[in-house]
């Protein structure tokens, strides 16, 4: 009798600056296939960020079209648009994946936003025939506070709350498919015991976890990717502290192997829902334009950057071709000296 064989992506899942990063990296290196566009590193990360840049771009062109934004602390639960742009954005979804991941076994999707726009990004899985497996990597939420709090000048209020939304979104649109929480600062300590209870959890070994994969990753995870070791207490933020602090906890014992109750989750979503029909009439359509304009800013200074990342790597080969041309002509007009 033939057995079938199914496609499976990975899905890294979780919010920005939280390890998503490294646990991708660990993935790719483990036979997970990364898309043909990825995002080059930069000075806050500067081993790269393993996510596919064009789906980036797409994703926050799908939030603004939304009123969103990938920093929209009140973006739960997910809000389709009309059936028709609904439908008209997912099929562009579909061409977009294709595109980067051609006839990939296990392909690597890695961008924080698709915690956010999960519905959408697996009905592009189900409709290229493709089952997935999420991975979530928990990283203390004041730490990715501190790693914004550098890159963006976010406040910590801000920052925790985003990070409580993104968590919240990826649990709430994974819990019927193979799932991993794995602990950064556990992936750091001993990567090989939490890819053991990450295989445990998925029900299926990585693809290729070689003797050598496993050496490239120990030359990866390295302790320079371990930043704001000094947190502090998030019963010190105001406001949301207390909230952020159980969903963390909820989270710190997922990745534990263990089962908690899922209450914690639920009275966060419902402070949020609480506090955005409280506090969202004040982001005016003025601060909606303002934001729409930045975000737009950036991301084509991104692209900017991502082509000249491009363009230097083809001027790297051509001067390499250059050399061994150089070379082969030399070796040519000695040999015909000779003769």
């Amino acid at each position: 009798m033939q057995q079938t064989f199914q496609r499976t992506a990975y899905l890294v899942l979780g919010m920005h600056r939280s390890g998503t990063s490294a646990t991708a990296q660990l993935l790719a290196l483990a036979g997970a296939e990364l898309p043909d566009n990825v995002m080059p590193g930069d000075e806050h990360n500067a081993k790269g960020y393993f996510e596919p840049w064009k789906i980036s771009v797409f994703n926050d062109q799908r939030l603004r079209a939304a009123g969103s934004a990938w920093d929209d602390p009140f973006n739960l639960p997910y809000a389709p648009l009309s059936p028709d742009a609904e439908a008209d954005w997912t099929t562009r979804a579909v061409d977009l994946f294709k595109a980067e991941f051609g006839e990939a076994i296990h392909p690597l999707l890695k961008d924080p936003r698709v915690s956010v726009l999960l519905p959408m990004w697996r009905t592009v899985l189900e409709r290229a025939g493709i089952a997935a497996r999420v991975v979530i990597p928990v990283r203390h939420p004041l730490a990715v506070a501190g790693s914004l709090a550098r890159r963006d000048a976010f406040p910590v209020e801000k920052s925790v709350l985003i990070w409580t939304l993104y968590m919240l979104a990826a649990e709430a649109g994974s819990r019927d498919l193979p799932r991993a929480f794995v602990s950064y600062d556990g992936l750091l300590a001993d990567w090989r015991a939490e890819v053991a209870r990450m295989e445990q959890a998925l029900g299926a070994p990585l693809p290729r976890l070689t003797d050598h994969a496993a050496k490239a990753i120990d030359g990866f995870l390295t302790k320079d990717l371990r930043h704001n070791d000094g947190m502090g207490a998030l019963a010190d933020v105001p406001m949301v502290g207390a909230m952020v602090q159980e969903v963390l906890d909820w989270f710190t014992a997922a990745a534990a192997g263990e089962a908690p109750d899922r209450a914690p989750l639920e009275r966060a979503a419902a402070q949020i829902a609480q506090m955005k029909s409280q506090m969202g009439v004040l982001v005016t359509p003025v601060t909606n334009t303002l934001d729409s304009t930045r975000a737009e800013l950036l991301y084509q200074r991104q692209l900017g950057e991502v082509r000249e990342q491009q363009i230097k790597a083809l001027e790297r080969d051509l001067a390499i071709l250059r050399q061994e041309r150089a070379k082969i002509e030399a070796m040519v007009d000695t040999a015909l000296a000779g003769r």
